[in-house]
């Protein structure tokens, strides 16, 4: 139920952080990974780290022809693609009235517009092959907001809801496609809104049941559970990840 050997799959944005924490995961239960980001050291230093499967393959995801691109490389090389990781993503920290457009496009660029430009390559690969899993990245910002957050929470939010039409879509061609809502989880980017809000470390252990701030390998047995077999009749859906920070008023 959770074995992915012989399956293909594409983490954008794979080369660190929960993206890392996810193709940790995936390379694990036996798929071949694609770490598709835009810092090259980084991805070869996380291909060397997730085995003999995985490659490297550069992408921009706020560019639609190197999205294409990066799919069209996957499937020559492998020969399909059974599952997506729509990960890559960017933040700008500032109230809604100091954002410039040129920021709030770019936030959105990336965190939406590059998702369903990344889903919408994949498809036809995936309806092709008889089936197929998308797994989007939305965030506690699907949920609620933040007041330093507005054009991040819009994406996120926005990518919840894009991912519950996707999955109506394309039922009928049996892809699957779900949504990871990461709660407060130690990477670099949260290392900065640590700086933007110095009570953030500690408001974060007081709230979340859990106790702690996540890691990226949290994620990596969802993502396994959402690209495998099991999840077969689990569409739609919008799972947080965050400790239990979520549920506590």
């Amino acid at each position: 139920m959770f074995d992915l050997t012989g399956k293909v799959a594409i983490v954008t944005g794979g080369n660190g952080g929960i993206g890392l924490g996810i193709a940790k995961g995936l390379a694990g239960a036996g798929a071949s990974v694609v770490v598709a980001g835009r810092d090259a050291k980084k991805s070869a230093d996380a291909v060397a780290a997730l085995g003999p499967k995985a490659i490297a393959l550069p992408v921009d995801v706020a560019d639609k022809a190197s999205i294409e691109a990066l799919v069209a490389e996957t499937v020559k090389r492998f020969g399909r693609l059974d599952i997506l990781v729509a990960n890559a993503g960017v933040t700008v920290r500032k109230p809604p009235q100091d954002l410039t457009d040129e920021e709030w496009d770019h936030v959105l660029n990336v965190n939406l517009t590059g998702v369903f430009q990344s889903c919408r390559a994949a498809y036809p690969h995936m309806k092709a092959a008889g089936g197929g899993k998308i797994i989007t990245i939305g965030s506690m910002m699907s949920i609620f907001g933040a007041p330093f957050g507005a054009a991040y929470g819009a994406t996120k939010g926005g990518v919840v809801q894009m991912t519950r039409a996707m999955a109506t879509a394309w039922a009928p061609d049996n892809i699957q496609v779900n949504a990871i809502l990461p709660g407060w989880i130690d990477t670099a980017m949260t290392q900065g809104a640590r700086s933007y809000v110095p009570t953030l470390h500690q408001s974060v252990l007081e709230r979340t049941p859990a106790g702690r701030w996540g890691a990226p390998e949290d994620f990596s047995g969802i993502a396994v559970f959402l690209a495998a077999p099991a999840s077969d009749f689990v569409t739609g859906t919008a799972i947080p990840v965050d400790g239990g920070y979520s549920i506590r008023g």
